[in-house]
């Protein structure tokens, strides 16, 4: 049965929290449970293997020469694509990474928060101990002060890093707000506990299931392979090994009515699945990377026009030495809008 629909929250935001990396770069501490990151030392083979002598430093970042190339590039592909949601009429809220300690995926923030219609901000577990640092103050501040938005409560779910269980924000979980529904691929980066601390706190009925890449790896984050907007779910269902585990996945979305855009195994190594709807001037707007977008066929991709104008992001180094996408880098603001006196 599926869950009841909630008139508290809409699917899609009108405005998203980015973080400017000031230290971007290949994280070897992510590295194990991500296979889509390469090494800018070796290429993409074996990128979690024993480091060469000298080849990074304490905090897991490549050597400083090409860490320094690293950081300037990623930094224009951020910028570039930022001022593209901006042009579209989405409210970015733009803040500025700190610059110590070095964080080298403080460009993925929506992986430590969420923002929810109800005031709620949501802190997350982290598996890597080098991204815990990304949780600051200061960035729910400055993603209040764009509304303003008004925050009523924190829940904060970081204790389980103690435990060794994680769960990565909207990276683990993507969300059918409507419907409260939090579909979430098990890894080990997205761990039961975890996910029903999350379900109790913010009442939402789990879908859980196991999905693996091409190599037979398990999927990282839920948001590689399942994306869903109002009215559509892109999805990597070869991904999901156990049919029965397929099945309900399928179910939930045709009875939510969504329009299913299916996507192979090299689509979802594309970043195909890391999409995200959101508000902008003019209606939906649909954020994808140009290497997804690329990757889509004309029928896929006349399919995700129906639902919004696609807004590209052209992140190549971000993709490939990050390990993530365009909906890596966006915490949506569901927040509620304070009343100005």
């Amino acid at each position: 049965m599926v869950a009841a629909a909630s008139s508290r929250e809409a699917q899609t935001a009108a405005a998203v929290l980015m973080v400017r990396p000031a230290h971007f770069g290949f994280n070897r501490e992510t590295a194990p449970s991500n296979a889509f990151q390469e090494d800018p030392d070796r290429g993409p083979a074996d990128a979690a293997s024993a480091d060469p002598a000298g080849a990074t430093t304490a905090a897991g970042l490549a050597r400083p020469a090409i860490a320094a190339e690293l950081e300037s590039l990623a930094r224009a592909e951020f910028d570039a694509f930022a001022a593209r949601l901006e042009r579209a009429g989405v409210t970015v809220a733009v803040a500025a990474d700190s610059d110590h300690p070095a964080k080298p995926d403080a460009i993925f923030p929506n992986n430590w928060v969420s923002f929810h219609a109800d005031g709620t901000v949501v802190l997350y577990p982290l598996l890597a101990a080098n991204r815990r640092a990304e949780r600051r103050e200061q960035l729910i501040e400055a993603a209040a002060a764009a509304g303003p938005f008004l925050i009523r409560r924190t829940v904060d779910l970081s204790a389980r890093e103690r435990e060794g269980k994680y769960l990565e924000g909207t990276g683990s979980l993507v969300l059918d707000r409507v419907h409260r529904l939090a579909y979430a691929s098990l890894s080990p980066r997205t761990h039961l506990d975890a996910l029903a601390d999350f379900a109790h706190e913010l009442d939402y009925e789990l879908v859980t299931f196991e999905s693996a890449d091409r190599a037979g790896s398990p999927i990282y984050h839920t948001n590689v392979m399942l994306s869903i907007g109002r009215d559509f779910a892109i999805v990597c269902g070869a991904s999901i090994g156990d049919a029965r585990h397929r099945e309900a996945v399928y179910g939930r979305l045709r009875a939510t009515h969504h329009d299913i855009i299916e996507i192979t195994f090299e689509q979802l190594h594309a970043f195909a699945g890391n999409a995200l709807e959101l508000t902008g001037r003019a209606g939906a707007v649909i954020a994808l990377s140009s290497a997804a977008w690329r990757s889509l066929d004309a029928a896929q991709r006349r399919a995700l026009e129906r639902h919004g104008e696609p807004v590209l992001g052209e992140i190549p180094l971000i993709e490939r030495h990050g390990g993530g996408s365009v909906r890596c880098m966006l915490a949506e603001i569901h927040l509620p809008r304070r009343l100005l006196r």
